[in-house]
């Protein structure tokens, strides 16, 4: 039995215009609903945390978004992780002020590292989320950016490294080739992260059957699994899948 701190079950809402979106590979966006009724009912079903992610964020739509974060966060009881368009401090300060209890960045940390270690320094590592796309190349786990559009020339491992040295309090990885596919997490990726950093790893991309976040959880390592699909379009139900794990021995919350 695993005695360690509880694993966590995250769903996440991608959205684009005000609406949340579900892709495949991260292209071809479905409609898959209205993202604050969505947070109200997976805050009411027992879900962890929840992840909501602003996919074009973009200067234009920075008042919608810190709007719409408010009334989301109006509707939670659970830990609130907000990301997209997150440049600089003003960004933080802005999203935590609309309910948001950490920051998710991604393509920003990339082009400027440092972003990492004022957010750390300024709020506390707790707040700072690293998300991490990767897709697994010839020459292996590679990070892209602008939603998973453009190849940087940062290996995962070396990355995730440097993230948590630099203060984030978790690294959320994102393997873009498992994305929407339903056929399982990264695990080989996720145990070697979990192994090579000393803070905690979300697990994202490939949730398709509860076994599919046991594996995550327990040969991938992950200390939290994130999905969206399986959960917006009501494949799996989140008192069902943590039902599930404790029946496979996972200690997750009730």
């Amino acid at each position: 039995m695993y005695r360690g701190p509880a694993k966590r079950i995250i769903p996440c809402l991608d959205v684009k215009n005000g609406e949340t979106v579900k892709g495949t590979n991260f292209v071809d966006l479905r409609s898959a609903g209205d993202p604050v009724a969505l947070g109200k009912a997976y805050s009411a079903a027992g879900a962890d945390e929840l992840v909501f992610l602003d996919i074009t964020a973009s200067v234009e739509g920075r008042k919608t978004f810190t709007d719409m974060v408010s009334r989301v966060a109006a509707e939670l009881n659970i830990p609130f992780t907000v990301g997209g368009g997150i440049n600089e401090l003003a960004d933080v300060d802005r999203l935590l002020h609309a309910g948001a209890d950490k920051v998710s960045v991604n393509s920003s940390a990339l082009r400027r590292p440092a972003l990492i270690d004022e957010i750390a320094s300024h709020y506390g590592s707790q707040v700072c989320v690293c998300a991490i796309d990767a897709r697994h190349d010839e020459d292996g786990w590679h990070c892209y950016v602008k939603g998973g559009r453009e190849r940087v020339e940062r290996g995962l491992f070396d990355w995730a490294r440097e993230a948590a040295d630099r203060g984030a309090g978790e690294i959320l990885f994102t393997s873009m080739d498992h994305d929407g596919v339903k056929q399982g997490f990264a695990n080989e990726a996720l145990a070697r992260l979990a192994d090579e950093v000393p803070i905690p790893v979300i697990a994202s991309g490939g949730a398709g059957a509860p076994e599919h976040f046991r594996d995550a959880l327990t040969v991938g390592k992950a200390d939290a699994a994130l999905a969206a699909s399986v959960f917006h379009f009501g494949e799996i139900a989140i008192p069902d899948l943590k039902a599930y794990l404790r029946k496979e021995g996972i200690n997750v919350r009730r």
